[in-house]
């Protein structure tokens, strides 16, 4: 009875007691309700059971007795409160143990189920407590992943609101830290991460990959002779692989995941398993006043849009839709608790609104780069230099533009600093993003076979540091560079 207390929990005490009984075992609640039941086999079920062990446990209620029995022509039901207040007074509110059997009774059953109702009472209560802790270990985790939704998309002053009823504050400059776990080792990797840095980083697990834990961390560098947290981590942990940003603001909190995610995919070659990004800035720090004027005509229809329904999604909705998308493409689902309809629906909105075509890489590049621009201090940004020159006619600003930008010499640097890694070697890299990022046609079109074309991006990753096969890929950020350098080439 104590080791399947102990090995089984209530399930297995109940199937032990209904062959014991050679019959039905189960818990009911005081009106009757039955919460858990075994029986001996698959085909022992006692004829009309539940009206049989609702009629006992309704009088036992009533009565207010420690024990009761019900007999039938056939069978007997035995009823025992599970946690008595006080001898020979059952306690009103505690699920009830009714065990039928055949007639006549076994010897000793009645013993035995007055023995089981301690073990099974404890038993049941270390189960609703555990319940209980999993629901609160499910509420923080969700408050956790609320408030990096938060950050992640700008929204700085809620997020430190809402983690200000959670431990520890939010630093800020803050360094982000992506760990992936192997299979279910992450809530082990967690607690080697709050032992690693005191408990002063903010943990989050990913709520897109399963494996992936992110770590908020502040930026400040460590005591003389002390190992960073996240090299801890790595070395402590034999099998996972940890990918760091640069420092960042607390409100640039998507920079800094992005640029962890592709320092991510650098380690994953790498045999310390650990590495930090460090490829070059942000391209939305290059674009210059002029790029802000781009981005904020462009996105103007969506930020002043105005739902026609109280239910429809607004214009905030509708950006975090987007920034998400852009980050996660279809895993965005997760990310946003919506579903693929939904998804797909405002999608086709922000397509309409904007008159871009989310098919297109071109115009998802032009829309990720408008959201970074947007969401980066305009003095942040490299001063926009005297130069002649405007876009081509017939072209609108918005439209047509990102060319003006993406000719800047600002922004002609920043696109060499992101190819030199594959300067004479951008065949496979051209072609891929040409496809717009898929690798079957771009397989195709190089002639080679589709585990060759992606052992080829695998590569090509190791080589320029960032993320290419899963998102948040670089994807973007190559197409403008390529972009940038074919019109300085014209």
């Amino acid at each position: 009875m104590h080791r399947l207390t102990r090995t089984g929990g209530t399930a297995e005490l109940l199937r032990w007691l209904a062959g014991r009984a050679e019959g039905w075992a189960g818990l009911v609640g005081p009106d009757g309700t039955v919460l858990h039941a075994a029986a001996r086999t698959a085909g022992a079920m006692v004829p009309d059971v539940a009206g049989l062990v609702a009629e006992g446990a309704s009088a036992l209620t009533e009565r207010g007795v420690q024990a009761y029995s019900v007999d039938t022509g056939a069978y007997t039901a035995l009823l025992f409160p599970l946690g008595c207040s006080s001898p020979g007074v059952g306690d009103l509110g505690a699920p009830v143990l009714a065990v039928v059997t055949p007639r006549p009774v076994a010897a000793g059953l009645a013993t035995l189920l007055a023995d089981v109702v301690l073990p099974l009472s404890l038993c049941l209560q270390a189960e609703t407590l555990e319940r209980k802790r999993r629901r609160v270990d499910l509420a923080e985790s969700r408050g956790r992943e609320a408030v990096l939704h938060l950050l992640m998309t700008g929204q700085l002053s809620i997020a430190q609101q809402v983690a200000g009823a959670l431990r520890p504050r939010l630093p800020d400059p803050v360094r982000v830290c992506v760990v992936e776990c192997s299979g279910g080792g992450r809530d082990e990797v967690a607690r080697v991460c709050v032992d690693a840095d005191g408990g002063r980083s903010w943990i989050v697990r990913c709520p897109v990959y399963a494996r992936h834990l992110i770590l908020v961390m502040p930026a400040e560098a460590p005591e003389p002779g002390a190992v960073p947290p996240d090299e801890t981590v790595a070395a402590r942990v034999g099998d996972c692989v940890v990918g760091v940003s640069e420092p960042v603001p607390l409100a640039d909190t998507a920079t800094g995941y992005r640029q962890a995610f592709h320092a991510l995919a650098a380690a994953r070659e790498l045999p310390t398993r650990h590495a930090r990004f460090g490829v070059s800035p942000d391209s939305a720090l290059v674009v210059g006043p002029a790029g802000h004027r781009w981005a904020d005509e462009l996105l103007n229809p969506l930020l002043t849009h105005v739902p026609r329904r109280a239910q429809d999604p607004g214009s905030q909705e509708l950006l975090a839709t987007a920034a998400s998308w852009l980050a996660f493409s279809s895993h965005a689902t997760e990310h946003l608790k919506v579903h693929r309809n939904t998804l797909a629906a405002r999608l086709r909105l922000i397509g309409e609104l904007l008159g871009l075509d989310l098919h297109r890489l071109a115009d998802q590049a032009a829309l990720d780069l408008a959201l970074r621009v947007r969401s980066t201090p305009a003095p942040a940004c490299t001063p926009e230099p005297a130069q002649s020159g405007s876009p081509a006619s017939g072209t609108s600003e918005a439209a047509g533009g990102l060319d003006a930008i993406l000719v800047r010499p600002a922004v002609r640097d920043w696109a060499d600093q992101q190819l030199a890694p594959v300067l004479g070697a951008e065949e496979t890299l051209r072609t891929w993003v040409r496809c717009e990022g898929r690798i079957g046609p771009a397989a195709a079109e190089l002639g080679i076979s589709v585990p060759g074309a992606r052992k080829r991006l695998t590569r090509l990753e190791t080589v320029l540091q960032r993320s290419l096969l899963r998102p948040p890929s670089a994807r973007y950020d190559l197409w403008l560079a390529l972009r940038s350098r074919d019109l300085a080439a014209a």
